[in-house]
């Protein structure tokens, strides 16, 4: 049995990068908003911290089970909090570059045109920077977009070592710039300060509360406002639309085993780039037959996440620094003398801890043990030793978009098609920078040598998840139009990375936020 409950001038589903800004922006209208979201308050633990209980048991992501192209299942690394995915991700925050909006040959395809320009979200990228307490340095990003306003806060400060591999890296001929990172931070004033810079926030959750993400800045916030309500536990199962198909008429949800018809004006999808193509494929009925808002048979496809990499950088130099993640490096972000086609972008993850390295690094323990073959240590402290003399790199060449890789609904399962493309890109990307990294530690007379064991990320790896509803002005090709409004129906939004038409190489989060803002803008000239 259904239970039909109260109206609502706004729905918002999920409370991500998407969802979280969006019920920000919209909470100060006094407008009646309902928040769903299918997960729970992230617990505030000592495990927060515990790398062995975030990565080797993966504590904070669901037990869900997706298949892959041949039927293989995995457990997908999404987080079902609210907050959404933000709640562990490495807080790097960065605008696309100016000529990412437009078309770009790529060594393996056409990376393509953006229906709106940097100029449409440029304001709004300031406004997010500023909401999500971005720290950075303008002027020193060699790919930077214009920009007429400094960054919020100040960059955050290198420790000696970091310094040291910067220092390095200038005098390889490279321009290394910090890294942009929202986190809660005062340099000045560390007594003030929420983040403690801590060794455990790249893939953590923040136990002070210390990091920006779609929770403390978004909906936390907008939860002081008497009209905003959050149902948590609350998981979406389809939506139901009028006869004509022209609007949707419910939210049909469940909560602790009871099942709610949720009607509101102006109902958003902000589920993330999968699960809202999930929903929309599920909700389907007679007059979308194909799934809502499908006409196009574009829902789920063009599915785009980044080829990443991770690489630890092994020496006999020991790494003390406690917060590591602070350079970041965009040389080869359009190519090289030799190979005129964008390469990708490179940043420091968070520290190498001993708990991390046989979930992440497996290799990294066999380099060790060739590094010192005759160490006499039982397994905790080999990973110990490893992890005190590693430096952590992160890779990221841009997924071409290719309606193959897409997501598709078979019965209750959700099944995700996705092979990598502009490979050789990436390999380049990886070649390039380990010969720099190698003389940089030959200049040390203190460095005999160095190792560089890396993974490619698997496709259980959720960070970065973007397209498969992407915006244009074209009903044919794209599900979206320009305020993310679905074509078909007329009071359905999508607002997460869903809408991306491509997903450049640097980190997606702060577009998500811009356009959820942007977005917000026009639903509040809408609600009027």
């Amino acid at each position: 049995m259904m239970t039909i409950t109260e109206h609502y001038d706004v729905i918002v589903i999920g409370t991500g990068a998407g969802g979280g800004t969006l019920v920000h922006r919209l909470a100060p209208s006094g407008k009646k908003i309902l928040v769903l979201e299918r997960g729970q308050f992230l617990p505030r633990e000592k495990a927060n911290w515990s790398a062995a209980e975030v990565y080797a048991k993966e504590r904070y992501h669901t037990h869900d089970q997706w298949y892959d192209k041949d039927g293989h299942s995995f457990r997908p690394q999404m987080s079902y909090w609210v907050g959404g995915n933000t709640k562990v991700y490495g807080a790097a925050l960065l605008p696309l570059r100016e000529r990412d909006f437009e078309a770009v040959l790529h060594k393996d395809g056409i990376s393509p045109e953006w229906p709106l320009k940097y100029s449409d979200f440029a304001p709004y990228y300031f406004q997010a920077e500023q909401l999500y307490n971005v720290h950075g340095e303008q002027g020193v990003d060699p790919t930077e977009p214009s920009r007429q306003n400094p960054y919020p806060h100040p960059p955050v400060s290198q420790e000696p070592r970091m310094q040291e591999i910067f220092d390095g890296l200038k005098q390889q001929g490279l321009q290394p710039f910090p890294l942009p990172l929202g986190i809660k931070l005062n340099q000045s004033n560390p007594n003030q300060s929420e983040c403690i810079r801590c060794d455990s926030c790249d893939g953590f959750p923040c136990l002070v509360r210390g990091k920006a993400d779609a929770e403390v800045n978004g909906i936390n916030p907008a939860l002081t406002y008497a009209n905003v309500t959050l149902k948590t536990g609350a998981k979406v199962l389809r939506l139901h639309t009028s006869e004509s198909g022209r609007e949707v008429t419910g939210v049909e949800t469940e909560i602790e085993n009871q099942t709610y018809l949720f009607k509101g004006d102006i109902v958003v999808a902000a589920c993330g780039s999968i699960n809202s193509a999930v929903l929309l494929l599920r909700s389907a009925n007679d007059r979308h037959p194909r799934g809502l808002a499908n006409r196009s048979d574009q829902v789920g496809r063009n599915y785009m996440k980044h080829l990443t990499t991770a690489m630890v950088a092994l020496t006999t130099k020991k790494n003390p620094s406690v917060y590591q993640k602070t350079i970041a490096v965009s040389d080869f972000y359009w190519g090289e003398e030799g190979f005129p086609y964008p390469m990708g972008f490179i940043q420091n993850t968070g520290n190498v801890l001993p708990d991390m390295i046989p979930a992440e690094a497996p290799s990294l323990l066999a380099s060790l043990l060739k590094f010192v073959p005759k160490v006499d240590l039982n397994l905790n402290p080999q990973y110990q030793l490893a992890a005190d003399h590693s430096v952590g790199w992160w890779f990221q060449t841009e997924d071409l978009p290719n309606p193959i890789n897409r997501v598709r609904v078979v019965g209750e399962q959700i099944h995700l098609d996705y092979t990598p493309n502009n490979t050789e890109a990436r390999d380049r990307l990886i070649h390039r920078w380990t010969k720099i990294l190698r003389a940089i530690d030959q200049g040390d007379r203190l460095i005999p040598f160095s190792l560089y064991p890396r993974n490619n990320t698997p496709i259980q790896v959720m960070a970065h998840q973007c397209g498969t509803c992407r915006f244009g002005e074209d009903p044919d090709s794209a599900v979206l139009d320009l305020n993310c409004r679905t074509h078909e129906i007329e009071n359905l939004y999508v607002v997460d990375g869903s809408f991306f038409p491509s997903i450049a190489a640097v980190n997606p989060t702060l577009t998500i936020i811009a356009n959820a803002l942007r977005v917000g803008d026009h639903l509040l000239d809408r609600l009027k």
